[in-house]
């Protein structure tokens, strides 16, 4: 069995692009809080600040990250069993 042939490396690196393009866009959106903060509404970086729009932003950013965190240690417990039913042949 061939890990890395070039259709996987190519669905691997699309993946990985729509991942970094969804920080960005994310990232960009966030920004937003940054240029309009009004201390009159609250602490700095709590949801009492922000819009509707901002916290959807900073909510849709973890959640973001939630699942990279899933699809990592779904990856690495991949290559782990793959590693092990190659070393028992």
């Amino acid at each position: 069995m061939i890990f890395f042939s070039i259709k996987s490396f190519l669905i691997a690196f699309g993946l990985l692009l729509f991942d970094l393009i969804v920080y960005l866009f994310l990232s960009l959106m966030l920004m937003n809080y940054d240029d309009f903060y009004d201390e009159k509404k609250g602490a700095y970086w709590s949801l009492d600040s922000m819009s509707f729009w901002q916290k959807a932003n900073y909510i849709g950013l973890n959640v973001w990250h939630l699942i990279n965190m899933i699809a990592i240690g779904y990856v690495i417990y991949r290559l782990v069993k793959a590693i092990k039913n190659k070393s028992l042949s």
